[in-house]
């Protein structure tokens, strides 16, 4: 198991500042569309003084009713793959972007455990995905622990490769 730090630690407060630097320099904004995490991305973004100038929403779409209602996930993505799927994250980060008129936006959809595991999908499986003015990137990452170390790992994975499109991008 690979330790991460949790989502009020200082490592993923030092990202929030970055990427907020980075925004903020730009005039860019960023939402997030949550799951598996509960309003935790949102909730270490804000942590940071200031974050209203780069922050503009988050959305916690923990039902699969409220992934269609809030962000336009099509039903039929839900049905057929599950809420824990590449389309299903990719629509929401897309959703979250365009609904909150961000040019950025983070989108997670996990297993967090410590039941609702399948063979394909087993506990700690979460889908990842980024709206960026290049398009949506995704990924598929296995985390492993319990509950809060999932949740944490999902937290400091979705900040890490945030903070890398941004810099990614001239």
């Amino acid at each position: 198991m690979t330790d991460f730090p949790a989502p009020f630690s200082p490592a993923v407060e030092h990202l929030a500042t970055e990427i907020g630097q980075l925004l903020l320099a730009r005039g860019e904004t960023l939402a997030t569309a949550e799951s598996c995490t509960g309003g935790l991305i949102a909730a270490a973004i804000t942590e940071i003084a200031g974050s209203s100038a780069w922050f503009e929403r988050g959305y916690i779409t923990y039902a699969n009713h409220a992934k269609a209602d809030m962000l336009d996930v099509p039903p039929a993505f839900i049905d057929g793959l599950g809420a824990v799927s590449e389309p299903v994250v990719a629509a929401m980060a897309q959703g979250a972007a365009t609904n909150a008129s961000a040019r950025w936006a983070v989108a997670v959809s996990g297993i967090a455990g410590p039941t609702g595991g399948t063979p394909d999908k087993p506990v700690g499986t979460v889908w990842l995905a980024w709206a960026t003015p290049a398009g949506i990137v995704t990924e598929r990452q296995v985390f492993t622990g319990g509950r809060s170390q999932i949740r944490a790992a999902t937290v400091y994975h979705a900040l890490c490769r945030l903070a890398e499109l941004i810099k990614a991008v001239h």
